[in-house]
């Protein structure tokens, strides 16, 4: 995968999806026992953030630390982007400085432009369409927890956001049913959907898109939701609200699912909007360890790619 774009997880193989995930495996439990791994000493990833983050920036900045290499954050004021530069030209630049690029913004296309006329490995950090450092870093979450990954059901709950998105791209790709319950007018874009469908016929699995929570959770396996407003919709945020209220995953919702179901959130959450205290700290939460696997993950991408 040396040199490869991670642009979005229907982008990639089912062998390569694995292979990101089994080299997670390795990475955690190496550091897990204390043992020294810096394949990336003297090389250096170039992080441009459009969009603040938390596990983001920290993941990877860490990640490069622990293999060796050096993190170089750059927000929107540090490069001539914000001042009129083109995309082609900021990606021909930085691919003479540095040896791969993760960028966090809005723009999905922007992201595919940059990788177009970068000569180094450019990895999607979030768009206002997809997440896919973060559904592996699930996928990975998921395994461990349930040993498989091949014949689950997860359940979202909630927006049909860039989340819902790239989990549909991730269940589908590994053979994993999904179920998507969402406000009809909130729902996954069609043509999302459609890519997911082609997935799910290659690998056996199912796609379901409903704004029934019961339908969507009833025998899940897993059930995920994500906040209501994403960042840049603040001016939606009573709108949504309203139009998710009967969406929020509480004791009620966790319970129909399957007795040994566990919760998932990307965090940041919004503690009694769409998701409550009490499940989110509940015993079937797997959250705080889905984010610690964001930093494992984010090192097995690197390392593959780097």
């Amino acid at each position: 995968m040396k040199g490869k774009d991670i642009i979005t997880l229907h982008d990639l193989t089912t062998d390569e999806i694995f292979k990101i995930l089994k080299t997670t495996d390795i990475l955690k439990k190496q550091q897990m026992k204390g043992e020294v791994y810096k394949p990336l000493k003297g090389k250096t990833l170039g992080m441009i953030f459009h969009k603040s983050s938390t596990r983001t920036r920290v993941s990877f900045e860490v990640a490069m630390w622990q293999l060796g290499g050096y993190a170089l954050f750059l927000n929107k004021n540090d490069l001539q982007l914000n001042r009129g530069e083109t995309i082609a030209d900021t990606a021909r630049v930085l691919s003479r400085y540095l040896d791969a690029i993760m960028i966090r913004t809005y723009s999905h296309d922007d992201v595919v432009e940059l990788a177009e006329y970068a000569d180094i490995p450019v990895i999607n950090g979030l768009t206002d369409l997809t997440h896919p450092c973060q559904v592996l870093a699930d996928l990975y979450t998921i395994y461990e927890y349930k040993k498989k990954l091949a014949g689950l059901k997860l359940a979202y709950v909630g927006d049909g956001n860039n989340m819902a998105n790239s989990l549909l791209f991730g269940c589908t790709k590994v053979g994993m049913d999904i179920s998507i319950a969402s406000p009809e007018m909130y729902q996954p874009e069609e043509f999302i959907v459609k890519l997911a469908k082609e997935d799910a016929k290659l690998t056996g699995s199912s796609v379901v898109i409903t704004d029934s929570v019961k339908e969507a959770v009833e025998d899940a396996d897993i059930i995920y939701t994500d906040v209501w407003a994403s960042m840049g919709q603040e001016d939606e945020y009573e709108v949504r609200l309203k139009a998710f209220k009967d969406y929020q995953v509480n004791q009620e919702v966790v319970n129909m699912a399957k007795d040994d179901v566990i919760v998932m959130h990307c965090l940041p959450a919004h503690r009694g909007e769409e998701i409550t205290h009490e499940v989110i700290e509940g015993p079937h939460s797997v959250v705080f360890d889905e984010a610690e696997n964001r930093l494992h993950t984010q090192k097995a991408i690197l390392a593959l790619v780097m």
